[in-house]
């Protein structure tokens, strides 16, 4: 299964933006579904993370009330809507899953390519 991000594009603060990550066949329920993102001359970072099963969501410290992650299942989709957006949100975003509910990049071993979102202040 191959994961593609799509829906970056340039805003400007406050806006808001959605992006998609579809998955070319099945998201088993054993999977957690999340998106990274890496600003240029940062490491990668999480984001946000839904339970494929239970819709049980996590949330960065830093988006948490902003942003929202969600699914669509029978699309084999899911999306991070993003409100409020800010500067320093400016990162190539990226999907990726996992079986492990963690927060820690290593545990993701599934990743698409990333979409790219620059917001202008």
């Amino acid at each position: 299964v191959q994961l593609q991000a799509s829906g970056g594009g340039l805003v400007q603060a406050g806006d808001s933006l959605r992006l998609s990550c579809a998955a070319s066949g099945r998201i088993f329920s054993s999977w957690v579904m999340a998106w990274f993102r890496q600003a240029p001359g940062k490491e990668r970072e999480f984001v946000a993370a839904m339970r494929w099963s239970t819709s049980n969501t996590k949330y960065a410290d830093s988006v948490k009330g902003r942003f929202t992650i969600s699914k669509n299942n029978a699309e084999n989709t899911v999306y991070l809507q993003m409100n409020s957006v800010k500067p320093e949100d400016t990162a190539v975003y990226y999907c990726a899953a996992s079986n492990q509910f963690t927060m820690q990049t290593t545990e993701y071993y599934r990743w698409g390519p990333g979409t790219q979102v620059t917001v202008s202040s």
